[in-house]
């Protein structure tokens, strides 16, 4: 069975699993019916959150196999340009269709209905690329755990950042957030802003220098017994050399008093923004050590194959996904419910 299978009866068996279970008059621990309750949430979020790519993408897909009725060169050139328009990354595509064109050869396949299962199947083989990919974060258990974030302006760092927090403290840890953003006028009051709205501790010092900043606040972290150390730095791209110096700064102070310093360095961006965030990851990842992507505004635009062509492009693995406006749509990233929510109607 392909992934494409797997998938589709995983996600859309759920109720007559539930039944099934009604069936057994099984009975479930309160943690039980809360992960399964979470879960079904979070595969709605993916859907809902997936929408504009679903009708963009995988409409043109079906159209395409009602269009032909063999596989030609005709097909695979449209195919091709459906992908590339799905913002997946001209490499990426290139590499897809590669594979697409010796399956189709290896197996002898000439009705184009059947590649449905196989695109789905190629599209997860490239993004898992055969490594372990983790989703987690990977949190200590002696002193605070340090998140460093960057990402140009406008991206939504400070919001994620919250909706992170939010996220951390119904976990049950204290949260501290950071406001290491001196650059940017009303940076640290918005994060500030932030950790009123969600509850969780902040530390922040406009006008002043940003590895100051970070020193104070993790010294405060440690004082007061913060689990969790959220940090939201400058996003100036313009002058990479004083960014790479000041987040150097920033980390040999992180390292001095964390033993192994940061935990996790997450890189915000846009995905409306299409290949330019495919460009930024590119450009930070040239100045600092990124362990990780967050991918905003998921929700808001028709390419949502962006997820495909970051990772393909810097082999950095997404973490977290931002599918929507409120504290609950930053969703930890599942390559299944991704796959999920994006063919869910062609399944």
């Amino acid at each position: 069975m392909g992934l494409f299978s797997k998938i589709k009866s995983m996600f859309q068996g759920t109720e007559k699993k539930e039944e099934a279970v009604k069936e057994e008059e099984k009975v479930y621990t309160e943690e039980e019916k809360e992960t399964s309750s979470d879960e079904k949430k979070s595969v709605k979020v993916y859907e809902k959150g997936l929408t504009k790519s679903r009708q963009g993408f995988v409409s043109k897909l079906a159209n395409l196999t009602n269009k032909y009725h063999k596989i030609t060169e005709e097909y695979f050139e449209e195919l091709e340009e459906i992908l590339i328009m799905a913002d997946i990354g001209v490499n990426t595509v290139m590499e897809f269709m590669d594979r697409l064109r010796d399956r189709v050869r290896k197996e002898n396949i000439t009705d184009p209905s059947v590649l449905k299962e196989i695109i789905v199947d190629e599209l997860f083989i490239i993004y898992v690329n055969d490594e372990v990919l983790s989703n987690k974060i990977q949190y200590r258990e002696d002193g605070p755990t340090v998140i460093l974030f960057v990402g140009v302006n406008g991206v939504g760092k400070t919001t994620t950042i919250g909706k992170l927090a939010n996220k951390i403290k119904d976990e049950g840890k204290k949260v501290l957030l950071i406001g290491a953003d001196t650059f940017r006028a009303g940076a640290v009051p918005q994060l500030k802003e932030w950790s009123q709205k969600v509850g969780v501790g902040f530390y922040g010092v406009e006008e002043s220098d940003p590895a100051s900043v970070v020193y104070d606040g993790i010294e405060l972290a440690k004082k007061e017994g913060y689990d969790v150390v959220l940090i939201d730095t400058a996003g100036r791209l313009q002058n990479k050399v004083n960014l790479m110096k000041e987040l150097e700064k920033i980390h040999k102070v992180i390292g001095d008093l964390i033993e192994g310093g940061a935990s996790e360095t997450l890189l915000v961006i846009d995905a409306t923004t299409g290949q330019n965030g495919v460009s930024q990851a590119k450009a930070f990842q040239e100045i600092t050590n990124v362990t990780g992507i967050v991918l905003t505004k998921l929700d808001g635009t028709a390419k949502g194959g962006i997820v495909l062509a970051i990772k393909e492009s810097v082999g950095i693995p997404v973490k977290y996904i931002g599918l929507g406006e409120t504290k609950d749509d930053l969703q930890v990233f599942d390559i299944e419910k991704y796959i999920y929510g994006l063919f869910k109607d062609m399944m």
